[in-house]
């Protein structure tokens, strides 16, 4: 062997040891490889858990055989992270819509054009960089059994009352997002914020009453069911319907005053090496979250941003606007106020 083969080599292994290493240090809940019939391999790195996409990769595989999947689960902040500092991936999709929006912005997505991106409704993409493909309401989530005798309130302000007269049913008993380290549950606090006047008066009361702060929707819901909590409050809908399917323990607290909608969303980053195939992923991906029949998918589709609880309040749109809460000065200013209404000493 040649010595300009040899290093070119070991060149060529130290940048795969590299690039290894910078995968591993990513903070992931969960990876599956779905190994396809050809030598493509999509790499997506996603915030939805592996049990609700499994069923949309796998129909796409059976439509794309020749097409691999890689698909890592982890937060939206460290996905963000990721995306931003370069990492390869070709597929990136989050539910905190503002973080995919800053990538964007920051020139970290492609552009990608075809005629399903074309068929979305204008408020459901942003410059052909960033394309929603479901719509989901933020849900205030309850244990049927704590809630036993107590009256189900219908409005935020009578949810106020209900846990200023009965303060053992919910003492050490709420859970919410820990806005601090979760981007979804930043992004529903600050635009909850933004548009109630009530928000800063249930979260003082929430913070009163010993609120848990979590990361994730799953352990919320899994500690609501469990009879942990009594409630949980801006719990991911679609996973409360998925898991109220098969667990009646729990029950979804309508509140009718407004309901905050999220659109969760999908871009081809600037770093994308498998493109075409990419392509083929998001378009499949869009197609489902325009369907218009029931589907095995537990997602909702992009309509349910047209029921007339959503047009109530949102859903969040894609644009400047997401980027207000974002800036270093207001992020700071609202995680002080949040923490000291939550936060109690």
């Amino acid at each position: 062997m040649r010595f300009t083969d040899l290093a070119c080599r070991l060149i060529a292994a130290s940048y795969l040891a590299i690039f290894a290493s910078c995968l591993n240090a990513l903070e992931l809940e969960d990876r599956q490889r779905y190994p396809g019939t050809g030598d493509t391999m999509i790499k997506v790195i996603s915030t939805g858990d592996l049990a609700v996409f499994e069923p949309f990769i796998l129909q796409f595989q059976a439509e794309n055989p020749a097409i691999g999947i890689d698909y890592y689960v982890t937060s939206s902040a460290v996905l963000h992270t990721a995306i931003k500092e370069g990492d390869v991936f070709d597929i990136a999709m989050s539910s905190a819509m503002d973080l995919q929006f800053q990538l964007a912005n920051d020139g970290a997505a492609q552009r990608f054009t075809s005629p399903i991106t074309e068929s979305l409704p204008g408020w459901a993409r942003w410059r052909n960089q960033v394309f929603a493909f479901t719509a989901e309401p933020a849900v205030a989530v309850i244990s049927r059994a704590r809630f036993a005798g107590l009256e189900r309130p219908k409005t935020r302000q009578e949810l106020i009352g209900l846990l200023r007269q009965n303060p053992t049913a919910f003492e050490d008993a709420i859970g919410t997002y820990d806005v601090r380290t979760s981007g979804l549950g930043y992004l529903f606090a600050t635009q909850e914020a933004r548009n109630s006047d009530t928000f800063w008066r249930l979260f003082e009361l929430m913070g009163r009453r010993g609120t848990e702060l979590y990361c994730c929707s799953a352990q919320m819901i899994d500690d609501v069911a469990s009879g942990r909590l009594t409630l949980a409050y801006n719990v991911l809908g679609s996973y409360t319907a998925e898991r109220i399917a098969r667990d009646d323990r729990l029950e979804i607290l309508t509140l009718e005053d407004y309901e905050t909608v999220m659109l969760r969303t999908a871009l081809i980053p600037a770093t994308a090496t498998e493109v075409e195939a990419a392509g083929l992923f998001l378009d499949r991906l869009l197609q489902e979250g325009m369907r218009e029949t029931s589907s095995v998918w537990a997602l909702p589709p992009l309509r349910a941003a047209d029921t007339p609880e959503a047009r109530a309040y949102g859903p969040i749109r894609l644009g400047p606007g997401l980027l207000v809460y974002l800036d270093k000065l207001n992020r700071d200013a609202f995680l002080g106020a949040w923490s000291d209404a939550i936060v109690q000493p």
